[in-house]
């Protein structure tokens, strides 16, 4: 089924915002249903429609899985409690390590990921809350990602071939779907949500294992879990679209104390972009370069190299997996 897409210049977000809440309203009836919130600008603008929408009957979850950046889960707790609204926090991260293990191929990751999320994790909690449909934060971008055989994005189902009642005993409701990124902004500040969240960078569905070239095991993920919490530190004052800090593989040949040492590659991205479609890197200052490298290579552990991707989506994207 062909969506028909609706530009941020063409979005009224009153209207838009009535009629996508009468409509989850009317999909679900006298029924539950349930969310999964990120701590995104898109989980976030799906949750707040979906409370207007709803109010009690729907259960609204933040899953830890072991992947999300730092801090993030009491971030998003305290952010909704402010809104009036309850999250609950599933601790799944040892289902989502299970599933990832000895898994190199970054399509497979995503699969795998995909895969725990919506039938081991979300199936279990559909059953417990007797929800029937999730709520969640599709955008035109995804599909159209997905579908092209770019990247698969988790949260495309429908659009696959994948019947979600049929595969995981729930309906998929996906409110923003003819939207794209700098639309969704524009819907979460009309909709109350905070600064902070709706000018948010956006984060990848399949969260730190996107940035970990190879296995995502539990060091790697808590190793590229620090060096982004120092690339998002460094460069909060910088103009961008989205920043990272990817994590590679090899091992490369390094020199600390006088003394040879065979350690990490972190590669360093910052995106110039409107809506993900097309992305040109920020030209950083050398001084900033250079306090990315220093702190990267002494702030987190066996770093001993550090690259800055110049690269133009296309015909790079803006994820390394």
């Amino acid at each position: 089924m062909k969506i028909t897409e609706i530009p941020a210049s063409s979005l009224d977000p009153k209207p838009f915002i009535r009629a996508q809440t009468e409509a989850i309203a009317a999909a679900v009836g006298d029924a539950k249903a349930i969310t999964a919130l990120s701590g995104g600008v898109d989980s976030a603008a799906v949750t707040v429609l979906g409370h207007k929408a709803l109010g009690k009957k729907l259960i609204v979850c933040f899953i830890e899985n072991g992947l999300m950046r730092k801090g993030e889960p009491q971030q998003v707790v305290r952010t909704f409690r402010e809104l009036g609204i309850k999250v609950k926090v599933i601790d799944a991260r040892q289902a989502f390590f299970d599933a990832l293990r000895g898994i190199r191929d970054p399509e497979q990751k995503r699969e795998a990921i995909t895969r725990t999320f919506y039938r081991d994790v979300f199936g279990k909690l559909v059953r417990e809350s007797g929800a029937r449909f999730l709520l969640q934060g599709t955008i035109l971008t995804d599909v159209e990602e997905t579908v092209a055989g770019v990247k698969r994005q988790h949260n495309v189902l429908a659009q696959l071939g994948i019947d979600p009642q049929e595969a995981y005993g729930y309906a998929v409701i996906e409110p923003l779907v003819q939207l794209r990124k700098d639309g969704v902004r524009k819907l979460a500040k009309a909709l109350g949500l905070p600064k902070s969240t709706y000018e948010r960078m956006p984060f990848p569905g399949p969260a730190l294992a996107a940035r970990v070239v190879g296995e995502a095991t539990p060091e790697s993920i808590e190793l590229v879990r620090k060096a982004t919490a120092i690339v998002e530190e460094v460069l909060a004052n910088v103009r961008k679209f989205q920043c990272m800090a990817i994590l590679h593989e090899d091992q490369f040949t390094g020199i600390r104390k006088g003394r040879r040492e065979f350690g990490r590659q972190i590669e360093v991205r910052c995106w110039d972009s409107v809506d993900a479609r097309t992305a040109t890197p920020v030209w950083l200052t050398p001084r900033l370069l250079s306090l990315l490298a220093a702190r990267l290579t002494k702030e987190v552990p066996g770093v001993v190299s550090v690259t800055y991707n110049i690269a133009s989506k296309p015909p790079s994207t803006m994820e390394a997996v």
